[in-house]
């Protein structure tokens, strides 16, 4: 086998949030972690949507950004962005 090459192999501590709400269609389950590996942004999980995504204040902002990332209807998405614009 070759030697494998490495981009980069950084460990870092992180605070992770688990969190679950249930919006008017649909529960929520998240995982949201936090470091410094992406200049103060979110890295936020669906956990049951096996979806994630690199969330700061402005992709909150980004105009159908939720609704495309995590396959939401517009309603969802708003439901998700009110409740990551309190803790982003």
């Amino acid at each position: 086998m070759a030697e494998r090459f490495f981009l980069y192999d950084d460990l870092e501590n992180t605070k992770t949030r688990f969190v679950s709400f249930m919006g008017e269609n649909q529960r929520f389950d998240l995982a949201i972690i936090r470091s410094d590996r992406y200049y103060g942004k979110q890295l936020v999980l669906d956990i049951q949507g096996s979806r994630f995504a690199i969330i700061g204040e402005d992709d909150l902002r980004e105009e159908g950004y939720l609704e495309h990332v995590f396959q939401l209807s517009e309603e969802d998405a708003e439901e998700l962005r009110s409740f990551l614009m309190e803790i982003v």
